[in-house]
């Protein structure tokens, strides 16, 4: 099978078996329909493949071979065996998504274009799909360029994009993991527990668990929150600027970049002055 059919049965595997697990043991309760955010959560990742497969054909695994063929890159230099190199390469392709996430919440441009991912006013598994084809796109040049300049191998790619897809879904899902068995997941890979906080409205914990694979960067940095304020099922999910049923629309949400923005909303990472923060944050 190509490698194209092999991604797509894997999707369409975990996908099922995320939305199957969201039935059968839900975290929170939904405050839109499934069809209704669904349907729009689906028609943006149509949208986002066919974009992408526009503007970037060759996509990460692509781009992997063809300076896998030219021996450019690092670890090719370093004559580094191929094991090595596929090991480091992943970690090193998680570390760039982890701080791709990072800079879209602290620099206002992609902050103006990753928010449409946080107006979701639920989370559950098709949130892992709901970015912005620009933001898809930026990804794509992101990883490409580490790809290269690492020199990075096909298969560490291919099961990087594999892992991270799925990762995606499983952290995003509307599911409730046994307490004990989360608390040892998260040791390290990110659970639905842990990258549910990085949903609220509550700015600081908006900023942070920015992880969606492997949980230590979060940890190393300085940007892991275990538990919302709230409570998992008392927490608001979303923007605050966006409480109102325009993120389950499809034409709302790819014009989100271009709406006008909140005015704290540049300055994800300032605390001083949000009306978000609890005022016994505000003395710490």
């Amino acid at each position: 099978m190509s490698e194209a059919t092999v991604r797509l049965l894997l999707f369409l595997g975990i996908f099922a078996a995320m939305a199957l697990f969201e039935l059968a043991l839900p975290r929170r309760a939904l405050i839109f329909s499934r069809a209704r955010r669904w349907t729009t959560n689906l028609a943006i990742v149509a949208t986002d493949t066919a974009v992408l497969r526009i503007v970037f054909p060759m996509a990460a695994v692509g781009i992997a071979l063809w300076a896998g063929e030219r021996g450019i890159g690092l670890f090719p230099a370093l004559g580094m065996p191929l094991w090595l190199a596929g090991v480091l390469g992943f970690v090193l392709l998680d570390f760039a998504v982890w701080a791709e996430h990072w800079a879209s919440h602290k620099i206002p441009l992609l902050w103006r274009i990753h928010r449409m991912h946080h107006a979701d006013r639920d989370i559950d598994v098709t949130t892992a799909l709901r970015f912005h084809p620009l933001e898809i796109v930026l990804s794509m040049v992101w990883k490409a360029a580490v790809v290269v300049a690492f020199g990075i191998p096909v298969m560490a790619v291919l099961v990087f994009e594999v892992v991270l897809n799925g990762a995606a879904m499983f952290n995003h899902a509307n599911v409730r993991l046994p307490l004990t068995l989360d608390r040892w997941l998260r040791l390290l890979v990110v659970t639905p527990d842990m990258h549910r906080v990085h949903h609220s409205v509550i700015r600081r914990e908006t900023d942070s668990n920015y992880g969606f694979n492997l949980a230590i960067w979060d940890r190393l940095f300085g940007t892991y929150v275990a538990q919302p304020a709230k409570g998992h099922e008392g927490m608001t999910i979303g923007l605050d600027e966006y409480q109102h049923e325009g993120p389950t629309g499809y034409v709302w949400s790819l014009g989100v970049p271009f709406m006008r923005m909140h005015p704290q909303s540049g300055m994800r990472g300032e605390d001083a002055g949000d009306p978000q923060r609890p005022a016994s944050d505000a003395a710490e």
